[in-house]
This record gives C-alpha cells, structure tokens and sequence, in this order.
C-alpha cells in the first residue's frame, strides 16, 4: 500500500462526506478479516495500520508471553526484542505484517468491507440529516406511484407519501412540484425510510412561514391550525405588537399571499381569524363569516352555546356542519349552535317548567 491509497481515502472523504477515521477503522477490519481467513488465524487478532510518508504499513499487535501458544496473537520474548528492544512479559509489540502474502485476498475483503461501510455511513448521515428536519417542509416533485403510494423525488434521496397523508383531489402527476411536511424518519435495514405529508395541519403552519415574513421573523404567531384536507381550513393568527394587522399580513396586499398558499394547496380555501385570549370572543371570531349574538360557555364541559341571527344559522353551521366542526377543532370547544328564535320558543317553555317546579 503507497500514499497514493491514502489519497483514495480522502477522495472519499470528500465525495461522500463520510470521516477518514471512519474509512480507516473500516479497512483495518476489512485487513483483520482478511488475515485471519488467509492465515487460518484464531482468537483475538488485532491489526493496526500506520502511514507514513513511505505509504501505509500494516502491524499485528501481539502480546509477549513467555511460552506461545497462539502465533497470530501471541510472541515470544526473544522474538518481541527484535521488535521493541525493552520488551517485558505482558508487553504489546507491533510485528510488521507483509501484505504481498495475501494481497489479492486483503484487496477483495478491503473493498467489499469499505463499500458496505460507506453505505452504511450515508445510510445513518442521512437519517441523522432528515431527521433533524422532522416538523420542516421539503420540496421535492412526483416521481411515480408504488400501489397506494406516492413516491416524492427529494433530489438526493426518494420519499414516501402514504395514502393516509394524501389529499383526496389533489393530482399528484409526475414530475408536478410538491412542498410536504416532513412527518417522521424510520430506520431500516436498507436506506432510511422518510414519511410525509400533504395532509397534515402543520403544512399550513410551515407554507404561512414560507410566505409571510411576519409570521417567519415571529411578529406575527400562528396560535392555531383546524384543517379539513382538500375542502377548507381556518388559521387563528395573533401579533405580538398592537400596531400589527395579524391577519392583513396573512391576507397580504391584494391576497396575494394567502393566494400563494391556497395555490400550493390545489386552491384549498382558508379563512384567517383573528385569535382573542378570551375563549367567547375567540370563538365567536372562529365562525366567521357568520355572525354571532351572544356566546355562553360552560367552563367545567369545556362547551359552548352559540346563539346567532335566524339568517346566520346555516352560514354558522356551515355545509355539513364543515364550519362549526373546524371551529370546534381550531378553539378546543364543543360548540353548540342556536338561532335567536329556537332560543325564544325554547325560553317560554322552560319558564312554564321553571312555575310548575315551584308551586
């Protein structure tokens, strides 16, 4: 081996960002094995490589005994002072190794043992990389589909969109572009296994980031998210300063940033509310854009009753009760709807009930 190996070695350290102590532990257990198969070698052989300007040497690490018993781990103590001339029983001297008496055999074992260790390096580098940036979005675009699921081309490495994460009506056609959030990072026997999202609520959260700089810079607190994948979503934003339009800068001039989200989203509506530290207020403004008369909450349910103009009733439920749902979700509520006159016929009876108790 001459420093030309060496200089093998630190190409790969360049290329595939894996350490050259990494490389090197790799090739003196590609050179143990070796050794021990040429060698017919038993018990706890130790080989150790050591470079120079004169190339690379490789040495066995044997202990000097009085009587050997094991030549491939063991020396005498004549033999170790030819060595290491202050040698002592229970020593450790390194004996040269001459590499030209299984060269072809080291070789094959070396390359096979690096190969699979660089695999294994870029294996854990890159689960170590992604996940680190659980929680972020990624932009890939479609490659293909493999049964239920989408494969999403991430330039370096390949992820997997699973059906529960996909959106109903969305395409999803080869080659389209595609920002996902990224969910989760599994380890596997072969390549780490990425899993992500079109679906989740955080991908509003990270797409708003993205395209608001008050929310990126955090004047500007997404406080929270309720999303029904493909139909709508509401968003309940806050600022930290009073002279800041929370959901203007979410609207952006002329819509042009909500535009860019609901864009991403396959034209996905959002309704952006306003969020109030008090739960009544809060959840009047989450049934935007119906408008409500009165709130009352029962703190120990954790429930609230609602009571909206006659004509606000179906645009406070919403189509299938969609509106009154994603509110629930986006304030942590029960909500309860009524209309002002199912309250008033409502009123008359439980007076009546409310007499005859008490005579």
């Amino acid at each position: 081996m001459n420093s030309e190996f060496i200089e093998i070695l630190r190409a790969l350290e360049r290329e595939r960002d894996i350490p050259l102590a990494v490389l090197w532990e790799a090739l003196e257990t590609a050179l143990t094995n070796a050794y021990k198969k040429h060698c017919g070698a038993v018990g706890d052989v130790r080989l150790r490589l050591d470079s120079s300007k004169a190339g690379v040497r490789l040495f066995c690490e044997r202990t000097v005994v009085e009587e050997v018993e094991n030549p491939h781990t063991q020396i005498s103590l004549e033999e170790a002072r030819k060595f290491k001339p202050e040698a002592e029983i229970g020593d450790t001297v390194s004996v040269p190794v001459d590499l030209d008496d299984f060269g072809r055999i080291a070789a094959q074992t070396a390359k096979q043992v690096i190969v699979q260790r660089i695999r294994e390096a870029e294996r854990e580098q890159i689960y170590q990389e992604f996940q680190e940036r659980v929680g972020e979005i990624l932009s890939g675009f479609v490659q293909r589909r493999e049964g239920p699921n989408v494969i999403i081309d991430l330039d370096r490495v390949e992820a997997i969109l699973p059906p529960e994460e996909q959106v109903p009506n969305e395409p999803y056609r080869p080659h389209d572009r595609l920002r996902v959030y990224l969910l989760r990072v599994e380890r596997t026997t072969k390549a780490p296994r990425i899993i992500v999202s079109r679906s989740h609520p955080s991908l509003i959260r990270r797409l708003f980031e993205l395209e608001v700089p008050e929310v990126r810079e955090g004047s500007v607190v997404i406080k929270a998210v309720a999303r029904e994948p493909g139909a709508r979503s509401k968003i309940a934003v806050w600022a930290k300063e009073p002279n800041i339009d929370p959901v203007g800068s979410c609207v952006g001039l002329r819509g042009t940033r909500v535009q860019a989200v609901v864009n991403e989203l396959y034209d996905e509506k959002i309704d952006i509310i306003r969020w109030y530290p008090d739960p009544a207020q809060f959840i009047a403004e989450a049934l935007s854009p119906a408008k409500v008369s009165k709130v009352q909450l029962n703190e120990s349910e954790k429930s609230a009753l609602v009571i909206v103009p006659d004509d606000q009733l179906s645009l406070a439920i919403g189509k299938a009760g969609q509106n009154v749902r994603l509110a629930a979700r986006l304030t942590g509520w029960k909500i309860d709807i009524r209309s002002e006159s199912q309250m008033a016929q409502d009123a008359p009876a439980t007076g009546k009930e409310e007499k005859e108790s008490a005579s």
